[in-house]
């Protein structure tokens, strides 16, 4: 790793050069760019890198374009990375519209395609990966294009985008894309002190304007009403005298019986409206397409049955024939047992209705239909939860927050002012809506005035969450001597803050990497600084319980079972239970949700395709996996280190049976009874991230027979509905081979 040094200027030799890219570029928009985006053209053509820091659907993606407009014609290579795989599809697929073909590739851990393309698109922890490897695809990289940078605040991948900066060659130039934070220029600060010549360029303008709501519904009056929840830069007044009246009719209210939630006394005077009512208020008004953000997928997945209960249609005939063929499309390679469990008529019944559910627990071709669909202008209604305003491209005319709390790791807490901007950024559609609107629905436990008071408040600033890693570790001591791998931490982040603040230790970093030193030296991964061969397979396992993995490969754990059992054991280390019911051995059931499995058929042991044998074998090995995570955990806890998490074997036996070939429905049964209730894109997620890991262990594992049978595994994770929707067909067979 070199010291940071001016980048050499863009692809422009001079600035008449410089100045006809620029004209080409700008002749084939079809507006005029703002001020910020010019401003960071300019920082672009004289070389420098440059963080821009702009609200959600606000053009800060044209700066990007822009870089890799230039370096193609300079014949240089970029890299453009993304926080998600469903973010790096959607920019693939981009990407290959603008420059053809030939000339883009894609890297993330469900697909390898194109990777020395002039472009590539790849998730950020691919291209961390390849440059601790040292992979010759870094050869000629002129820009790094570091998309959603703000997740450098993410506690559990944050590190990963630091570790970019860091460890890229002082050659290659940044364009950092960020949402609105408050300390930007801090942030660009320490881009400098690591890149070189760095730009900082913040916009706080919207492209359209957003307008403040709350919706009530007035008891008396039988009328659902829009409130300005912001009124000249203060909380609205006709919405304060409304949080006045439910204060006042509260203080009267008793309740009816002792630990009950039934009240005694005069009703409120508004409650929230109903969904239905909601959405027809929005139509009357012409405020469609509408997200409603709901933090629970169940909900997500209720509120559309409501919906169609209820008769709600917002599609006329041709556009329902449209939206069924662009559904048939994404599930062409889906079975009709697949289908039957995905409850796929169902489905299609609320999508034809304008309405539909985007959420993690549905399969990647739901999700893409509806993404399709719904930016296609298609789709009328969406309820979905917070992960679609994480990057995924779906704006909307308005967006209705349903709840203003949601269920945190420290319990229910009010949204922050960064997650409601996050949220309401999807609100206003460039080029279309004159204006966005965000809706804020009334509720007993957030008064109108917080709600208004967290609209109100500046966007957070961007905290490191940066720590050494197993991994990032031993890939220091191969890497670098001693002295160098130091400067490394302290060149991160996480410790320009700790320093700038002048809180706690100056190299707090630097113990954390110490510690975890020690515990390598313990189980005898590192000697002095020289790695041994577990080191060396160490530095190859990208996961974020590497030493647990590393630890696996020796020893009893995975030593002569066969493929799929490699697989059910190790998706303990990936599959992550979530809070929900467990699901009833037997009796009556609760509405099914969208692309949940059917309840359990009674049936014999043999369904899964795996015999009594081999799920003992499956309960030995899991449980061999849970001691040695104590034992590690016990050593983490003697040197201070954050201890590893715990296997979660839960999942094993489902895994397992789909390795084998067992069927979709048949896997997710198994799934049922042994793990509790798990959405169908739960487990094809957790299939996706597995197939990663037991490639990895393909590649690491020092027993011949163990690397094959991982490799094995991976194959028999990857098919059918597991496989179906990691990338459109379409551009698969675009892109160029790798």
């Amino acid at each position: 790793m070199s010291e940071p040094a001016r980048v050499a200027p863009g692809p422009g030799t001079s600035a008449a050069t410089a100045a006809r890219l620029r004209r080409r570029f700008l002749a084939d928009l079809p507006f005029t760019p703002d001020a910020f985006q010019t401003e960071a053209f300019d920082a672009i053509d004289a070389g420098h890198s440059v963080l821009v820091s702009a609200p959600t659907g606000s053009g800060k993606t044209l700066v990007a374009a822009y870089a890799i407009y230039a370096n193609m014609a300079a014949r240089a290579k970029s890299f453009y990375t993304t926080p998600l795989k469903a973010l790096s599809n959607q920019k693939f697929g981009e990407l290959i519209g603008a420059h053809g073909t030939g000339s883009v590739g894609l890297l993330t851990g469900d697909a390898a395609i194109g990777s020395r393309s002039p472009i590539v698109v790849m998730t950020t922890e691919v291209l961390r990966n390849m440059l601790l490897a040292g992979s010759d695809l870094l050869e000629g990289l002129r820009t790094v294009i570091l998309d959603e940078v703000h997740y450098i605040q993410d506690p559990y991948r944050g590190g990963v985008w630091e570790e970019v900066l860091v460890l890229c060659p002082a050659e290659v130039s940044f364009v950092c894309l960020s949402a609105t934070v408050s300390n930007a220029v801090e942030l660009a600060d320490w881009l400098r002190s690591v890149r070189g010549p760095t730009e900082v360029i913040v916009e706080r303008r919207r492209p359209s304007s957003l307008r403040h709501h709350f919706a009530v519904h007035r008891r008396d009056e039988e009328t659902t009403d829009l409130l300005p929840l912001i009124a000249h830069g203060r909380p609205g007044s006709e919405g304060m005298r409304v949080e006045q009246a439910v204060r006042r009719a509260a203080q009267t209210r008793q309740p009816a019986h002792l630990g009950q939630r039934r009240w005694r006394g005069p009703q409120l005077p508004v409650r929230a409206p109903r969904r239905v009512e909601m959405i027809e208020l929005l139509d009357d008004k012409e405020l469609l397409p509408a997200i409603f953000f709901i933090f629970s997928r169940a909900a997500c997945d209720d509120a559309v049955r409501q919906c169609v209960r209820d008769g709600l249609r917002l599609t006329n005939r041709t556009e329902r024939a449209a939206i069924r063929a662009i559904a048939e499309a994404h599930t062409e390679a889906l079975t009709d047992d697949d289908l039957a469990v995905l409850a796929y008529p169902e489905w299609l019944e609320g999508l034809e209705s304008g309405i539909a559910a985007h959420h993690a627990g549905l399969v990647p071709a739901f999700r893409e239909t509806v993404e399709e669909c719904f930016a296609d202008g298609r789709l009328k209604v969406v309820f979905a939860t917070e992960t679609l305003s994480l990057g995924i491209n779906m704006p909307a005319r308005t967006v209705v927050i349903e709840r203003f709390t949601k269920f945190g790791g420290a319990g229910k807490a009010p949204l922050t002012s960064g997650e409601y901007a996050q949220l309401t950024g999807r609100a206003g559609r460039r080029g279309l809506d004159p204006e966005g609107h965000a809706v804020v629905l009334w509720s007993e436990e957030t008064p109108f005035s917080e709600v208004a008071r967290v609209a109100l408040a500046p966007p957070p600033d961007l905290r490191s969450t940066f720590r050494p890693t197993y991994n990032l570790a031993v890939n220091l001591v191969r890497t670098f001597d001693r002295d160098r791998a130091l400067q490394v931490l302290r060149r991160s982040f996480g410790q320009w803050q700790i320093s700038a603040a002048g809180r706690g230790n100056a190299d707090l970093l630097v113990e954390h990497l110490e510690r975890r030193l020690a515990v390598l030296a313990a189980l005898g991964y590192v000697e002095g600084w020289r790695l041994t061969d577990a080191g060396q397979r160490l530095a190859r396992i990208y996961h974020e319980c590497d030493l647990l993995v590393t630890e696996a490969l020796s020893g009893p754990i995975l030593s002569g079972a066969e493929p799929s059992v490699v697989a059910g054991v190790l998706s303990g280390l990936v599959f992550e239970r979530r809070r929900v019911r467990t699901a009833p051995a037997a009796g009556p059931r609760g509405p099914r949700r969208f692309g949940a499995p059917p309840p359990p058929k009674p049936r014999g042991a043999g369904g899964d395709r795996l015999g009594e044998g081999r799920r003992r074998e499956l309960a030995t090995r899991s449980a061999l996996l849970v001691e040695q995570a104590d034992a590690l955990r016990a050593l983490e806890e003697r040197y201070e280190v954050p201890r590893t998490a715990e296997p979660e074997p839960a999942l094993a036996t489902a895994v397992a049976a789909w390795a084998r070939g067992a069927t979709f429905g048949t896997a997710l049964g198994v799934a049922q009874r042994e793990a509790g209730e798990l959405a169908p894109g739960d487990f094809v997620r957790t299939a996706r991230r597995l197939a990663d890991l037991v490639g990895q262990v393909a590649l690491v594992a020092p027993d011949p027979a163990l690397a094959a049978a991982a490799q094995a595994a991976q194959s028999q994770l990857m098919r059918d509905v597991v496989a179906a929707g990691a990338l459109p067909a379409s551009a698969i067979a675009a892109a160029a081979p790798s």
